[in-house]
């Protein structure tokens, strides 16, 4: 029987909405929980060591104006592995902009979309006028968790096991950390940058080990513009000025409003890890928007990097809604935006790029083998959304020597997340071992953790375990090795 030893509902006035990303399996949690003992369909494996953690956007206030799920609350989802067993935690970041509105019983900041006068509060993020959710992505490094906002703010700390609340990490600059810090599991090191309204419009830094601050630098862009991810390889960061990003009219009120310019190159700057501005290598290739890169890595004068190309950056409203509304939904349904695995190869030397497909599926949110980031690998997991939905139905595993790939739904009215890859405990490949994610089940109105076998994803789930509650749907996950955490922890 499921024995819960934490159980806490937090204050909201967030009232019962049809927003579609307000209900459904969108529907947000204000309970959290501590678990352990529950329902196991399956067999929970014996050979894997670690921590498994998502971040949600789930909402807590009744918002001010429009909504967006990017204006959310962060609430992280943490299932831990050992010895057969499996512990489930959930608690909300308590951000400043969090815990201000706890204090106050209600939305003090608007969302991104709206106008920044509607705010009753200055903004607390480092774009100036919306409140830092945290509520985007998340790593864990040095042994705590880091959890990061997209439009960039403090990086929050939690213990990876009780997801103890730890404050923010000592080393942010002024402009803050973007969503999508990398962690080099070779050296240790976390990677991460940032951007803001102000020249040089991005920075990049490096986190050591034992998490000082080791470097940072400039990594300038010709005006306010809107990264949303990295890359590095073993010896190389790589950063994107892509053709998407604020209106700068508009900007000039403080409203945050994207548009493409496909008129303008995708720019990629190349630097050295340890590099400074003069270090930098600049490509050009053709215009689209990437929210999500994978691997990178060097062969010969090369510098290798996979990601997902946007076909469609700016498509047009879902028909048959308010064009307000339309356009919302098709901003972020993967359908609409067209995003295909893609390969871009920057040759050092000459300045050539190639680039070029690798499917013709539109995918997103992919993960790979960890252990091989910034080396060459193999495999990519990816998911699928839901039509005219930021929601995903099932994973394609893709082979990028062969071009093979096998694909695994997750079955009608089950919608999961990014789906980490688990390495087995003494694995002697880069598939060997499992895929995580956690399911909401419509159908049963029930969230199950999911472990999926890498090498044979068509055969489904190989264990299923029951949480205490429907938890809202989510993107952005990671796995961390549990010996490494607790090494930290000692």
């Amino acid at each position: 029987m499921m024995k819960i030893t934490h159980k806490n509902e937090v204050k909201h006035s967030l009232k019962p909405s049809s927003h579609p990303y307000l209900s459904g399996a969108w529907t947000p949690n204000f309970t959290e929980y501590t678990a352990c003992d529950m329902e196991v369909i399956g067999e929970i494996p014996t050979d894997i060591d670690g921590v498994y953690v998502r971040n949600t956007e789930n909402p807590v206030q009744e918002p001010i104006g429009h909504y967006h799920p990017f204006d959310a609350d962060g609430m992280i989802h943490a299932m831990s592995f050992r010895d057969g067993k499996a512990e489930y935690s959930n608690r909300f970041v308590r951000t400043k902009g969090f815990v201000a509105e706890q204090e106050a019983g209600e939305a003090l900041w608007a969302g991104f979309i709206n106008d920044h006068k509607m705010s009753k509060r200055p903004g607390v993020g480092a774009q100036g006028s919306s409140k830092d959710g945290s509520s985007t992505d998340v790593v864990v490094h040095a042994g705590k968790i880091i959890s990061t906002f997209w439009q960039c703010g403090d990086g929050y700390q939690l213990d990876p096991y009780t997801l103890e609340q730890l404050g923010t990490v000592s080393w942010a600059p002024i402009d803050g950390i973007s969503a999508h810090p990398k962690v080099d599991e070779k050296t240790g090191e976390m990677l991460f940058f940032n951007y803001s309204r102000y020249p040089p419009y991005q920075h990049y830094g490096v986190v050591n080990r034992d998490g000082k601050l080791v470097h940072f630098t400039p990594v300038p862009l010709p005006g306010p513009r809107l990264p949303h991810d990295m890359a590095f390889s073993e010896n190389y960061s790589i950063f994107a000025d892509l053709p998407l990003f604020w209106d700068p009219v508009l900007l000039e009120d403080n409203i945050h409003f994207p548009c493409y310019y496909p008129e303008l190159p995708s720019r990629f700057s190349i630097i050295p890890r340890f590099g400074n501005e003069k270090d930098i290598v600049q490509f050009e290739a053709k215009p689209t928007y990437v929210l999500h890169w994978l691997n990178a890595y060097e062969e010969g004068d090369e510098v290798i990097l996979e990601g997902y190309f946007q076909e469609n950056p700016n498509p047009g409203p879902i028909p048959g809604l308010p064009k307000g509304a339309g356009k919302l939904m098709a901003q972020l349904a993967l359908n609409h935006l067209q995003p295909k695995l893609y390969r871009w190869r920057f040759n050092l030397v000459t300045g050539e790029v190639v680039e070029g497909r690798l499917d013709d599926r539109d995918l997103e949110f992919g993960t790979f083998n960890q252990q091989y980031a910034g080396q060459k690998s193999r495999f990519v997991y990816s998911v699928w959304g839901e039509p005219d939905m930021f929601i995903f139905s099932g994973i394609v595993k893709h082979d990028t020597q062969t071009g093979e790939s096998w694909s695994l739904p997750f079955g009608e009215q089950r919608f999961g997340s990014e789906a980490p890859f688990v390495p087995r405990i003494n694995a002697k490949d880069e598939d060997d071992g499992y895929l995580v994610t956690f399911i909401t089940d419509m159908n049963e109105n029930r969230s199950e953790c999911v472990l999926i076998d890498a090498r044979d994803l068509e055969a489904g789930g190989l264990c299923r375990i029951v949480l205490p509650h429907r938890i809202s749907s989510g993107t952005h996950a990671t796995w961390a090795d549990g010996p490494t955490i607790r090494s930290y922890q000692k």
